[in-house]
């Protein structure tokens, strides 16, 4: 059958997107074949786009999305034609598209009660925060959390989880209107990094000590403020590089600073295996279900509009969440 999907040739700017016609045969042996109906917009497409993560060219993009089953290959028990499904797809790129074939032992069953943009728009992002916040550096009820790009979509769920855990959550965002956002969703503290020296207050804050844990996604431009956040022994957790990779890690500049523990840990890792990725999702949609977790979509792009929806989010345009409409 003809579908329709985003491909870049080459590496290079949002521009390099082009809406394709493929040939997409029958689902084979352990595969479903899915109908997209949401599609999630991550960062980390800006990645692979960019030739950052490089992959091999020609190439589809995107690793998260939710849809309807419309077929299945052989051996495959645990879905039918007609459920209700989404994914996260780590490394295996191609969720821009309209239909897909994917394995049927990475794919997940939807919640009732959460609608299919919900799920596009949250799952990479919510079992982001579930592996960084429980599994990465378990965060304890009562201790202070500093969190980066505190209005993004990892950044509104970490608050949602953490005021859930019982965390003292401190976010770092870019402007009033970030800083509300942020507020609302679970932050106790807020700090404006275009008019506050972040570490500065993180000590007032703390009382001098500092932080526990650091989740920064940032990466470069916030490299020094995270260090000098943290009280000793505590954790720098870099997850992403928005501005750049940060500087290499001297071992004698984390015994200096207080015997600190440095990790840049991926999703990919964390839910390699089938279990690991179901046991994240089932945490998720605990969440969900109790009305924790909710997650904010302030923008829908058409699949041909995916090079706008690059630009949007890396000029730091977007709030929350992102989904794009096939």
């Amino acid at each position: 059958m003809k579908v329709k999907a985003i491909r870049f040739h080459a590496a290079g700017e949002p521009d390099v997107l082009q809406l394709d016609e493929l040939d997409l045969p029958e689902p084979g042996a352990g595969e479903v074949r899915i109908r997209h109906t949401a599609i999630g917009l991550n960062f980390q497409d800006i990645y692979a786009r960019s030739g950052q993560y490089p992959v091999p060219t020609p190439s589809g993009l995107g690793t998260e999305a939710a849809g309807v089953v419309e077929a299945v290959g052989a051996d495959v028990t645990d879905f039918k034609p007609g459920d209700r499904v989404c994914y996260i797809s780590g490394p295996v790129l191609g969720a821009y598209a309209s239909h897909r074939n994917y394995p049927a032992e990475r794919l997940l069953h939807s919640p009732d009660g959460v609608s299919d943009e919900q799920l596009a728009a949250m799952m990479l992002k919510a079992m982001t925060v579930e592996y960084l916040m429980r599994r990465c550096y378990p965060v304890q009820k009562g201790q202070h959390v500093l969190m980066h790009a505190a209005a993004g979509g990892v950044g509104l769920l970490a608050g949602q989880w953490g005021r859930h855990l019982g965390a003292h959550m401190i976010g770092v965002v870019a402007g009033p209107e970030k800083a509300a956002i942020a507020k609302a969703n679970g932050y106790e503290h807020v700090i404006d990094r275009l008019t506050e020296d972040v570490a500065e207050r993180v000590k007032a804050i703390t009382g001098g000590v500092g932080v526990p844990v650091v989740y920064d996604s940032v990466g470069k431009n916030s490299f020094e403020q995270s260090l000098n956040s943290l009280s000793a022994r505590g954790y720098f957790v870099s997850f992403g590089t928005t501005t750049g990779a940060p500087p290499p890690v001297a071992a004698a500049t984390l015994q200096k600073m207080g015997s600190l523990y440095f990790t840049r840990p991926t999703l990919v890792t964390y839910t390699a295996s089938t279990a690991d990725l179901r046991a994240s999702a089932a945490a998720v949609f605990e969440l969900c279900a109790q009305g924790v977790l909710k997650v904010s979509i302030h923008q829908r792009y058409a699949l041909s509009e995916a090079a706008k929806g690059h630009a949007d989010l890396a000029a730091g345009r977007t709030k929350g969440s992102s989904v794009i409409l096939p």
